[in-house]
């Protein structure tokens, strides 16, 4: 095993503070005492209190957990069939076609997309709002997890299934018990990325949204034009220990679930 080398190591450092370090410094101004955020005062949690008393951003961060929870959840069961399709079916008539369709958002400008979304939404008479919005994150981000679940599906040995469908289990029953639980972290994966994909998203929201459905990227950019409020800094850092801790637990419930795998099995 060779020796790290000092310029591996200044290189990596450097990429680390190239990611991390605006990060930190947003956490670090979120307990700033001082409204103005360039000027450092002191520490103190008061702009938590404040943001507790802002209406209009809870609200915001409300609509944008519900839109991303639900838009995930969906994203996961759609990007599964999706991969399900793909990888069990062989190659079917239009397949090409299909997975053209379902990973065009990859490489499509998230413009054109909220575009696209905008003109069918006015096309059927949609009222914009909630669940346009949802319908649209769940478009974006249905790809992401079919990319994921699809990966695990290549890997699976299929004689697991084959034996319980030999034992006369119905294919439905064999997907729940058998399948489901061998491709679960994938989907614990896939529910994650599309629910920070959603709750991250900007572009797209501002094109499917209406009243009353304002998400919380949309307010932020909206006040910051005015200049950076101290608020903002906490919503962030809150929002960062969501998605984190979130993280955190899923890997944690994966690990135990692997651990009991391994435990039945031996």
């Amino acid at each position: 095993m060779q020796k790290p080398t000092a310029f591996n190591v200044a290189s990596v450092a450097l990429g680390l503070a190239f990611l991390y370090a605006p990060i930190v410094v947003l956490v670090v101004y979120s307990f700033n005492a001082s409204r103005l955020v360039t000027v450092w005062a002191g520490w103190s949690t008061r702009w938590y209190g404040e943001l507790l008393r802002d209406g209009a951003m809870l609200e915001s961060a409300w609509v944008t957990i519900r839109v991303a929870m639900l838009s995930a959840t969906a994203a996961t069961v759609l990007g599964t069939l999706a991969a399900l399709a793909l990888v069990r079916l062989g190659r079917f008539r239009g397949r090409l076609l299909f997975s053209g369709m379902v990973y065009a958002p990859l490489v499509m400008p998230e413009v054109i997309i909220g575009l696209a979304l905008l003109l069918l939404f006015v096309a059927v008479g949609a009222d914009r709002g909630f669940w346009t919005v949802t319908v649209a994150h769940t478009s974006l981000t249905m790809c992401f997890v079919t990319i994921i679940v699809r990966s695990r599906l290549l890997h699976l040995d299929p004689s697991l299934e084959e034996a319980a469908l030999d034992l006369g289990c119905p294919p439905m029953k064999t997907f729940l018990s058998v399948t489901v639980p061998l491709i679960l972290p994938a989907l614990a994966s896939g529910w994650m990325l599309a629910f920070t994909l959603s709750l991250d998203d900007l572009v797209i929201a501002s094109f499917t949204t209406g009243p009353g459905a304002t998400t919380l990227p949309i307010r932020i950019y909206s006040e910051i034009r005015l200049g950076v409020k101290p608020e903002i800094n906490a919503i962030c850092t809150i929002m960062l220990a969501v998605v984190g801790i979130a993280v955190v637990l899923t890997s944690l419930i994966m690990k135990s679930r692997d651990a009991q795998t391994i435990a039945r099995a031996g």
